[in-house]
């Protein structure tokens, strides 16, 4: 608990990026309001507990509804589509960065989703506590705001997220502890580190002192995919956000991600997604008008 404490101490509340938005505590003006419902590219972590109702969000380019008693997350760089929200839904809604997140003694494994969902369930006891911590951080961030200390802040978020991250797991044949699955964790973040350099999958085993055929069995467990096809997928939907939120042309996509043939990259693309380049970029242009 000393070490907890030492952790939060003497950080400026205006050093903290947590915020929080609720029925309560809605966007302020209508013109920031639609600020925020436009599609981005996520800079924080994003929580979103629907408390009564259902709404559709769109994550990476996939609708996800979620319902009464269910929690969302979406992670830093996943492009994100928020829905216009209606009147009878009841939510919270919690954001926070990376260095936010870096100030809080323990690690949190869900947050890059080893198991692949992004949508949490929970048990009735396990949800009244979690509704209570996101109306206690509603209070401290949007009533009490700048008098609360910014270790009691820290110390809440830290719980909800340990309250998730027992949530995550709860249902599944792993623990948070599990070797394979932390590997599995580290396999994920090479991915993403070392997404356009596109290497072996022989390159990454051997960073993670594994054999391919290692590998290849530990990727398929958590993720029911080969190395080169969860790469690829991974790639595509890259191409995808590429394609529909940036002005590149379809040669600087590939070229971008690590293609030097650009129709090879087409043809993947048309292989992974089942339709051509040029058939998703005219579904964006009439989705748009």
């Amino acid at each position: 608990m000393q070490g907890t404490n030492e952790k939060y101490e003497n950080v400026p509340n205006d050093e903290l990026k947590i915020k929080i938005n609720s029925n309560d505590n809605p966007y302020p003006a209508s013109d920031i309001q639609q600020k925020f419902l436009q599609p981005r590219r996520l800079t924080s972590y994003f929580v979103v507990l629907i408390d009564c109702g259902s709404v559709t969000y769109k994550l990476d380019l996939q609708d996800i509804t979620v319902t009464s008693g269910q929690l969302l997350f979406a992670m830093p760089n996943q492009i994100f589509e928020p829905p216009t929200i209606t009147g009878n839904l009841k939510y919270f809604k919690v954001l926070f960065d990376e260095n936010t997140l870096s100030l809080l003694p323990q690690y949190f494994p869900f947050l890059v989703n080893p198991l692949h969902t992004q949508i949490i369930n929970f048990d009735a006891p396990a949800r009244g506590r979690i509704k209570k911590v996101f109306e206690i951080i509603n209070q401290i961030l949007s009533i009490d705001k700048h008098s609360t200390d910014s270790e009691i802040k820290l110390a809440y978020l830290s719980l909800l997220l340990s309250e998730l991250n027992s949530a995550y797991f709860k249902y599944e044949p792993v623990t948070v502890v599990n070797a394979n699955l932390l590997k599995f964790v580290e396999f994920k973040l090479m991915v993403e580190m070392h997404l356009v350099e596109q290497p072996s999958i022989y390159t990454i085993a051997e960073k993670l002192a594994l054999s391919t055929n290692s590998l290849y069995r530990l990727v398929k467990e958590y993720s029911g995919t080969s190395p080169k096809d969860f790469f690829t997928n991974r790639l595509m939907i890259e191409a995808q956000r590429k394609l529909r939120y940036s002005n590149l042309s379809v040669k600087e996509v590939a070229y971008e991600l690590g293609f030097n043939d650009p129709d090879y990259f087409s043809r993947l693309f048309k292989k992974c997604t089942g339709k051509s380049v040029s058939a998703f970029l005219a579904r964006q242009d009439s989705s748009r008008s």
